[in-house]
């Protein structure tokens, strides 16, 4: 596959497994906005042509996310369109803050041996969504703010509860397939069930569901500081295809804040 079809793909697939509340498109970029929940939900993904003059689509769009008291993101591929993007992003102050991996596990040859089955859902359900936020330490106000986006998924879904003997919960996580893809998002161990193979258990549960779901590949992402968690993806198979280089820019005297993500390609 070649390099501007995995990324596409994969930026589709990650933007429908989180759907924001409000989308909007703006000559060839999606803008989402989700209240201010996560920086994906919130961001311009400048994933398809475009043809206006950059400078002031640019300021635009910062407009209206400042509108919205959100603080304008930008998620870039070295395929963002139009080529320049980031230069223009660059004379605005934009500098690095932060990196992120995308990996990729191909299914067809990967062998499941699920030694502790968990307990999924594939519809929404409150039982789950309350032990997700109390383990991911989610706010009542975001709370409600992710209920709305979880329930707005359109493809295949999985809500998955690892217990032990005793009915406690030892790690959970969700995923959502769309076209063969099965996406891993927010996999979380109980803190003080960690580094005991919980994590693994859990992640080979969600690759069997959809292995048996007809999946043929499956992707996440991790931030590259995520040391434990590299460690994890690395040793069931994961491999990295391309990175994401947050940065960011504080004007200090105008209390503005900005964002641009840009994506270092490392296929392998």
């Amino acid at each position: 596959m070649s390099r501007t079809n995995w990324i596409q793909i994969i930026e589709e697939l990650s933007m429908n497994a989180l759907p924001a509340l409000q989308t909007n498109v703006y000559d060839g970029w999606v803008l989402r906005f989700a209240d201010g929940y996560t920086n994906r939900a919130n961001s311009v993904n400048p994933i398809y042509s475009s043809y206006q003059e950059v400078a002031n689509k640019i300021s635009t769009i910062e407009q209206t996310y400042r509108n919205r008291n959100l603080k304008p993101i930008f998620k870039m591929t070295k395929q963002a369109l139009p080529e320049n993007l980031d230069e223009n992003l660059a004379k605005n102050g934009y500098i690095q803050a932060g990196l992120t991996a995308v990996q990729v596990l191909p299914l067809e040859d990967v062998n499941i041996a699920v030694v502790h089955k968990a307990e999924f859902y594939q519809t929404f359900e409150e039982h789950w969504f309350n032990y997700y936020c109390h383990l991911n330490h989610i706010s009542g106000s975001n709370q409600v703010t992710l209920a709305k986006m979880l329930k707005n998924i359109v493809a295949k879904t999985a809500y998955f509860l690892l217990k032990n003997d005793s009915g406690e919960i030892l790690a959970c996580g969700m995923c959502v397939l769309e076209r063969g893809y099965i996406g891993l998002f927010d996999i979380v161990t109980a803190s003080n069930c960690r580094n005991k193979g919980y994590g693994t258990v859990l992640i080979q549960n969600i690759l069997d569901w959809g292995k048996d779901n007809g999946a043929q590949y499956a992707y996440l992402q991790v931030m590259l500081n995520n040391e434990p968690a590299l460690k994890l993806y690395s040793k069931i198979g994961f491999k990295e295809v391309y990175q994401i280089l947050v940065q960011k820019q504080r004007l200090i005297g105008a209390g503005k804040m900005f964002t641009l993500i840009i994506y270092w390609e490392l296929f392998f």
